[in-house]
């Protein structure tokens, strides 16, 4: 599959959370670079404006918009700031994260910082969710990619406002996904991977120990979703630094009919009355 670029989303417009660094400033660049217009959302008007600078300098229009994504009030005005010097939104890309401050067992951490966490992963992603999908929905088109983790799937107890944000974000993404069958908007959710920026660095150890993944699987993933080569995936997890998407996309069926790539409880077996 060829790389794009050269325009190939021109005329979409795409509104990312959390571009001012990391992963963020990298799917921001990589959706300018194909020609889409570009709203940036983050909550530092100083890092905002360096990525709008680099937009600009890759001939892409784009608008940055300082705004803390879980204050409800704040994040309507910031998408109507998008959507008035841009036009509608195309793609939403719910990329701001939090993890937790200090790695600690559940008990030992600060209830407050906990909570920061959950709120800029779930109520960030949620209240995102909530200012463009009605405008999709009316139009019957658009793309939504949550960027999840794969965190999510497995527990992680030191990690664990992080870990069960996104694992309530993977579920938010296949409840979403079955309210808009039918109606012309695709939603998927994308893990990066251990992907190196300022909030995993100090995660797992000393820096140079760590198998660092690629930023730019992350953003082919993106680039690929948002030019719709990723549709038939539609509520499904995939792992940016670990999938072939080609051939996930191939097995698009057999991932459907067998419920794979979602949040489920397991059954033990036949007999488990919850088979």
């Amino acid at each position: 599959m060829p790389d794009g670029g050269g325009g190939a989303l021109r005329g979409q417009v795409a509104l990312v959370s959390g571009a001012g660094r990391g992963i963020g400033r990298a799917i921001t660049l990589g959706l300018a670079g194909d020609g889409a217009s570009i709203g940036l959302l983050g909550r530092s008007r100083g890092t905002l404006d360096a990525v709008l600078r680099e937009c600009a300098a890759l001939g892409a229009k784009a608008v940055a918009v300082p705004a803390d994504v879980t204050d409800r009030a704040t994040a309507k005005a910031a998408v109507e700031t998008v959507e008035r010097d841009l036009g509608p939104v195309d793609l939403l890309v719910t990329n701001a994260g939090q993890r937790d401050q200090v790695a600690a067992v559940p008990w030992e951490t600060d209830p407050d910082d906990w909570w920061r966490a959950v709120e800029t992963n779930l109520r960030g992603t949620y209240l995102l969710d909530r200012l463009v999908l009605p405008g999709m929905v009316a139009r019957g088109r658009g793309r939504v990619l949550h960027v999840g983790s794969g965190m999510g799937q497995r527990p992680h107890p030191d990690w664990s406002a992080y870990a069960v944000s996104k694992a309530a974000v993977s579920r938010l993404t296949d409840t979403l996904a079955a309210a808009l069958d039918g109606t012309g908007v695709t939603l998927l959710e994308a893990s990066p991977g251990l992907v190196r920026t300022d909030m995993t660095e100090t995660m797992w150890g000393p820096p140079e120990e760590q198998p660092w993944n690629d930023v730019a699987r992350v953003v082919q993933v993106v680039r690929r979703f948002a030019a719709g080569d990723l549709d038939a995936l539609h509520g499904r997890f995939v792992h940016a630094a670990r999938d072939d998407v080609d051939a996930l996309v191939a097995l698009a069926g057999r991932v459907r009919e067998t419920d794979a790539r979602t949040l489920r409880l397991r059954a033990y077996g036949p007999e488990d009355p919850l088979a």
